[in-house]
């Protein structure tokens, strides 16, 4: 069972919104998930993504791959949290 980390739209039609979830490759987009991480409004101003990082630091440590998107948006939020702490 191959695992990925990518997003799963929950918006409506013009409000966008996403979970970040850990799913099995082969699953629709928005189908089942083994757990969700967070979540991305990309519409918000400020703060867009809210995630769990220590577990998608799990789930990459159990092979897990996060999609090149995904990959982009935790970067980004490990560096947001150790400029905070």
């Amino acid at each position: 069972m191959a695992l990925k980390i990518r997003l799963s739209r929950v918006g409506t039609k013009n409000e966008p919104h996403y979970r970040v979830v850990v799913a099995e490759e082969r699953s629709r987009r928005d189908g089942d998930a083994v757990e969700q991480l967070g979540s991305y409004n990309p519409r918000a101003k400020g703060n867009m993504l809210t995630i769990k990082l220590d577990r998608v630091d799990y789930w990459v440590s159990k092979g897990a791959k996060p999609t090149a998107t995904m990959h982009s948006m935790i970067k980004r939020a490990k560096r947001a949290a150790a400029a905070t702490a």
